[in-house]
This record gives structure tokens, C-alpha cells and sequence, in this order.
């Protein structure tokens, strides 16, 4: 018997709750929250708007618009965050010291964060700011899933050589605790296998389930 994923109910009443310049303007520090994280190009808003069913995130042809952390409610106690897109050469160097700090000190204070979506296009992985991403969750002990977006740019055969490749790398660089998988917003590819992460860390899934909500 296959029983429905309670994510989805969550993701379809997603609301946008505020957008944060700074950690001490972000909403309470409770509950659990999930956080996206990706370069400027790498597909987050369109994989935040698909995940969720809504047009929760802000999409622009012009990369670099995500300026800010921005919360997403799903319950009273569970959020998704779309952390600043990092990267864009065009943003002033200000701002990326800017968005570099406020970043920092939120992934390194925030105790209600439960995991992070790092998204990475499946045509230029592990970027500079991907590895530093990925070494900060490694040192922090800080779960990470990995979404190759824009799987449907490349042939199937070709998006599953990209995702073993990186596979082995993740592996080989920062072990086992790093999961991944294909995506592609256009396509609707990889969705189930990305909400079973999320319902797992956000205790919607088997007794964390039952901590959450003891906790709640």
C-alpha cells in the first residue's frame, strides 16, 4: 500500500511569510526549516516554485535577483528558505560582502535549520561556491541534498553519466552524508524523490514525525 507523502499537503498551502537583510530580522528561531542554496543561474526559484506547486519565489531571466533570505511558511512549524543567489558577476562587490556575511551568520546560528537544498546546474557542477557550500555542511555536520537542475538540457544518458560523476566526487570530497539526485523544474523530474527528503527533514516521516510534533 503506498500512502500520500504529507509534504504535499504542506508545499500546497506554502504562503510567503518575510524577507530578511539580516539574521536578527529572521522569524523565530523554532520549529525546523529547510533552506535552498545555489548560484545565481542554477535554477533555485523555478525548483522552489515547482517543489511547492506555487509561485512562492520570484523567477528573472536576469540571474543575482534573490537579494535576500526569504521564508516561506508551511505549518507553525516548518518553513523553507530561499537563501540570496550567489555568484553573478554583475552584482556590485558590496553587496556579494553583503550577502557573503549575512549568509554566513545565518548558517551558522540558525538552530532551527534542519538540512540544505544546495542546487547545482547539471552542465557546470561544483562550483567554487558549491565546494564551499559543501565544506561548511561537512564541517557543521549539517545534512545536504544536492539537486542537478536543468536535467532536461542533456540527453538521459548524459544526465545520468553527469550524476554519477558528480556522485563519485561528492563521495570521494565529503563522504557519504551528501545525497543527490536529477531534477528539471520544466519537466516535473526528480519531485517525489526531492519531497521524501523534505518530509524526512522537517519530521513528517517515521518517529522523527512524532519528535516534531512532541516538540511542536
Amino acid at each position: 500500500m503506498s500512502f500520500k507523502n504529507p509534504i504535499l499537503g504542506l508545499c500546497q498551502q506554502a504562503a510567503f511569510m518575510l524577507s530578511a537583510a539580516r539574521v536578527d530580522q529572521c522569524p523565530a528561531d523554532d520549529g525546523l526549516e529547510v533552506a535552498f542554496a545555489g548560484r545565481s543561474n542554477a535554477g533555485k526559484s523555478s525548483a522552489l516554485n515547482t517543489l511547492t506547486h506555487a509561485n512562492l519565489a520570484r523567477t528573472s531571466k536576469t540571474p543575482g535577483r534573490t537579494q535576500l533570505l526569504n521564508f516561506f511558511r508551511l505549518d507553525d512549524q516548518r518553513r523553507l528558505v530561499d537563501l540570496p543567489g550567489y555568484g553573478y558577476a554583475k552584482v556590485p562587490i558590496p553587496l556579494k560582502q553583503h550577502w557573503q556575511h549575512h549568509l554566513e551568520a545565518y548558517l551558522g546560528s540558525r538552530r532551527s535549520l534542519a538540512g540544505v537544498v544546495l542546487l547545482m546546474d547539471i552542465r557546470h557542477p561544483l562550483t567554487d561556491f558549491d565546494r564551499m557550500m559543501l565544506d561548511w555542511a561537512s564541517a557543521s555536520g549539517m545534512p545536504m541534498h544536492v539537486l542537478l537542475t536543468k536535467a532536461d538540457k542533456l540527453a538521459f544518458g548524459a544526465a545520468k553519466n553527469a550524476l554519477l560523476k558528480v556522485r563519485r566526487e561528492l563521495h570521494k570530497g565529503w563522504g557519504e552524508g551528501v545525497s543527490i539526485q536529477l531534477f528539471s523544474a520544466p519537466k516535473r523530474q526528480g519531485i517525489e524523490e526531492a519531497h521524501d527528503v523534505l518530509a524526512h527533514w522537517l519530521g513528517l516521516t517515521g518517529d522523527d514525525e512524532g519528535e516534531a510534533d512532541a516538540g511542536a
